[in-house]
């Protein structure tokens, strides 16, 4: 039998990326092994404290209004909150997003591991995200155990974080706008609407894209010159030849597609194990410019 695929238009659904049942039960063996050695405690030491890797991005966008010229984004992903990440586990890391002074900050999905209720365990830290343009999020496949993501969504509006389920978020900045548009999971969602996320967008408007997985990539920058965030692939997590193949694939950290590009998020946390080699927990910046600035400067 074909595995399920959320009803999706404009091409952009794909089928759900199942493991089969040895691997399932050795990552959960590995999991339980980890934890139970202190794993959580060490991946929190090693990889999320105040030296977290800062990835910065400058991404030039075609007609870009003055004022969203130098705007800043943090982009965070893939937090896993589950065995290895849990409350007061990114507190430092939500520091030095905050010490940056991002225009925006955006969370493109995974934010838990195994159950609906870890996102709440994270919500704390998240709450204190400072940004002057608020703080945007999309689900991703994990996301969606249980179908409780809309307690999810309802806990973390709340606390001021907002979820994109096929819509966008107009932002003013000066006399521009600013139009995030962010699409439910490619993979797990009931539903993938690109019509019904872009029906606020107004000529005039410069849209960027979140979208969990990156394979939507191509066809979101179809015709645009944009920007798609994405997550999903932890960068390999272990980025090793035998290991990269257990994985979701990974396009590269950042992709030009003719007049846009797509930036793919390493992510902050893990599955099965709290191990990361040559594939650093980020939070990755970027800056939007124009092209011609960059010949200016040369």
């Amino acid at each position: 039998m074909e595995p399920s695929r959320p009803e999706g238009r404009d091409g952009l659904a794909v089928s759900p990326r199942r493991l089969g049942a040895w691997r399932l039960g050795l990552c959960r063996w590995l999991e339980r092994a980890a934890a139970a050695i202190g794993g959580r405690r060490y991946y929190r030491r090693k990889h999320l404290g105040a030296d977290v890797h800062q990835r910065r991005e400058r991404v030039e966008l075609r007609e870009l209004p003055d004022d969203l010229v130098g705007f800043r984004i943090a982009h965070l992903s893939d937090l896993h909150a589950g065995p290895f990440l849990g409350a007061g586990d990114l507190a430092a890391v939500v520091e030095v997003v905050n010490a940056g002074r991002p225009d925006l900050v955006v969370l493109t999905g995974d934010f838990i591991t195994h159950h609906w209720s870890e996102a709440l365990e994270i919500l704390p830290d998240l709450a204190r995200l400072a940004t002057r343009h608020g703080c945007l999020a999309v689900f991703g496949n994990h996301d969606y155990r249980d179908r409780a993501e809309g307690r999810i969504a309802a806990a973390y509006r709340e606390r001021g974080i907002r979820f994109l389920r096929n819509e966008s978020e107009r932002l003013r900045v000066g006399a521009a706008v600013l139009a995030v548009v962010g699409l439910e999971d490619l993979e797990e969602a009931r539903a993938v609407d690109l019509a019904s996320a872009l029906a606020e967008v107004e000529p005039g408007d410069v849209p960027i894209f979140l979208c969990h997985n990156p394979a939507g990539a191509v066809e979101l920058s179809r015709g645009r010159s944009t920007l798609v965030l994405s997550g999903h692939t932890h960068g390999h997590q272990i980025n090793l030849p035998i290991a990269r193949g257990m994985g979701p694939p990974h396009p590269g950290d950042r992709v030009e597609l003719d007049a846009s590009t797509l930036i793919v998020s390493r992510g902050l946390g893990v599955v099965c194990v709290p191990l990361r080699v040559a594939a650093p927990a980020e939070v990755v910046w970027i800056e939007l410019a124009r092209p011609e600035e960059r010949r200016r400067a040369g």
